[in-house]
Formats: structure tokens, C-alpha cells, sequence
């Protein structure tokens, strides 16, 4: 709660420093007296402190304002966004997990031969490598050059729930299969990293080689003493990368992609201070609940880090 209400003064003050929305609301030809009817309207000729006091009132009945280019509750312009990015983060998050963890496993049990040398090399390059570049090479070469994939928008939705998924049709998968490769490849780097130096550590200890001696088989040395151990360090990476696509998938989400990081920009460049003070509070709650869920899965893996009361 303390950080939730730290970072909204922060977020207010920092937003409210930036520029004037009426300048861009508003015509070059506007009188004056339009200009200060549109500002007692949207509440902007008041003081920062009471403005924050009225967001703040506001914000605790889950009122976050309205858009000033939308008019439209500024929650609901995110919440009609965010499905996109949800799609964006789990197919990031699901290609970290499919393929970071078994190379790396595989990179840390023949840590000397050349193919984990080769692994190892593909990873600093996906380390190194500038999203948009990657963004820009991956349309260059399956859209442009084969045309095999488009490059921009979610394509075919279906509604569920209410809400509008593309995953479900292959339209859908066919437009999010490069933005979320592009997104993935940092996380893919990182947990093969971090697989494969857990795995140099693990499987010389005593402990696992004690396992082998009783004649357990490979497979359950694998994935009761091994996976488990080495997940712990795998768990914070993915549940941070989560909340980081969630966030900032700024950069993938310019090339076309409708989600919310697309919307934080856009409201940036207008200036659209409800929208952006609510997508960032949003964001500030997100990461509270993944590091609450990381700490819970963290009990589950480590019986070490379990707090009895």
C-alpha cells in the first residue's frame, strides 16, 4: 500500500510537470476563453496538490479519470487493450520457458563440447541485440522477403467471455507469432544462462550423485533434484520478464500491435494524463502481485524460504 501511494505522487508529479494537454486538445485558433473553459472543465486550472487530492479520492473507488482524447473512462481504454498484450506476454513467456530451459539444461550437462559453446554463443547474441533491429529483421525476412507472415495487427479475433482473443484462430497465431518471438528472445537468453550455470553447479554436488549411486533413474534425478533446485533463480527471471512485457512491450507493440503499450505511447505524444497516470498505477500493482506470486512459488520449491507463523 505504501508503494502503491509513493509512486502515484511520484507518477502525478511527474505527469503534471509535462507540457500542457490544451495546447494539443485544442485548436492554434482557439480563443482564449475556450482554452480556460476546457481547462476548468477537465479540472487542469486547479493547484498540483488539489488536482492530486481529487485523483487520489477518485483512484480509491477505482475512478482513474477520463481520457481527454477518448472521453472514455481511461480504465476502460486499457482494460480494451490489454488482452492484446496479455496474448503478447504469455506466448513470450510460454517460448522463454519451451526453449530457454531445456537448452540450457542441455548447454550445462556438456558444458565443455562444442554444442554448448554454440548455445552459448546464440545466447549472447540474443542477450545483445536491440528489439527493434530484431523487430525490423524478422518483418524484412518473413514478411517482405517470403511473405509468408504479416507484419502488423492482431488479425482474426473471436469473442470469449466478452473479450476478444486472437490465439484461438490461426490468423490470430500467424500475426502474433513474430512480435512475440521478438519479444521472447531476451528472456529465451536469459533463462538458458541461467539453466545452464545452475546446472554446472548442481550436478557435481554430492547429493545428486549420492541419487545415481541408489540407482534411481535419470529421468527422476532429472526432475525431482535437479529442476527443482535450479528453478529457484529461473522463477524470479520469468516472473520479472512477465511483469516487463506486461509493462514496457513498447518498442515490439509500435510495430502495429494493438496493446497497451502501443496506447501508453500514443497517450504520451497527446498528452493524455489520465491514461498514462493509470496505465503506470496499473502497472506499479502488477509487479506487486508477480513478486507476491514469486515469493509463494519460491515456498513451494524451498522448504527453506517457508515462513511459519
Amino acid at each position: 500500500i505504501i508503494v502503491i501511494f509513493v509512486t502515484s505522487i511520484i507518477i502525478f508529479a511527474g505527469i503534471y510537470a509535462i507540457g500542457n494537454p490544451i495546447d494539443l486538445l485544442l485548436d492554434s485558433r482557439a480563443t482564449f476563453e475556450e482554452m480556460e473553459r476546457i481547462k476548468v472543465k477537465l479540472g487542469l486550472d486547479k493547484p498540483f496538490w488539489e488536482q492530486y487530492y481529487i485523483f487520489l479520492k477518485s483512484a480509491l473507488v477505482g475512478d482513474f479519470g477520463h481520457s481527454y482524447i477518448y472521453n472514455i473512462p481511461a480504465m476502460e481504454l486499457i482494460f480494451q487493450r490489454l488482452p492484446a498484450t496479455l496474448e503478447l506476454a504469455f506466448i513470450s513467456l510460454f517460448l522463454s520457458i519451451v526453449v530457454g530451459i531445456p537448452v540450457g539444461v542441455i548447454a550445462g550437462m556438456y558444458a565443455k563440447n562444442f554444442a554448448s559453446k554454440l548455445i552459448m554463443f546464440f545466447y549472447i547474441l540474443g542477450f545483445s541485440l536491440p528489439s527493434f533491429w530484431v523487430g525490423l529483421m524478422l518483418i524484412m525476412f518473413f514478411s517482405i522477403n517470403l511473405g509468408i507472415l504479416p507484419s502488423f495487427g492482431r488479425g482474426e479475433t473471436i469473442t470469449l467471455f466478452g473479450i476478444e482473443w486472437s490465439i484461438f484462430t490461426l490468423d490470430g497465431l500467424k500475426h502474433i507469432i513474430m512480435p512475440a518471438l521478438n519479444l521472447s528472445l531476451f528472456g529465451i537468453a536469459f533463462v538458458i544462462r541461467l539453466s545452464r550455470a545452475g546446472m554446472i553447479e548442481i550436478i557435481h554436488q554430492d547429493y545428486i550423485k549420492f541419487a545415481h549411486a541408489k540407482g534411481l533413474k535419470s529421468s527422476r534425478v532429472m526432475f525431482v533434484y535437479i529442476l527443482k533446485n535450479i528453478m529457484i533463480p529461473i522463477v524470479t527471471v520469468l516472473g520479472m520478464e512477465f511483469g516487463l512485457i506486461l509493462a514496457f512491450a513498447v518498442v515490439t507493440e509500435t510495430f502495429a500491435w494493438p496493446g497497451i503499450g502501443k496506447l501508453l505511447i500514443d497517450s504520451i505524444n497527446l498528452l493524455d494524463r489520465p491514461v498514462v497516470v493509470s496505465y503506470i498505477m496499473m502497472t506499479v500493482f502488477i509487479f506487486l502481485i508477480i513478486n507476491l506470486i514469486v515469493d509463494l512459488i519460491y515456498s513451494v520449491l524451498d522448504p527453506r524460504v517457508r515462513i511459519k507463523f
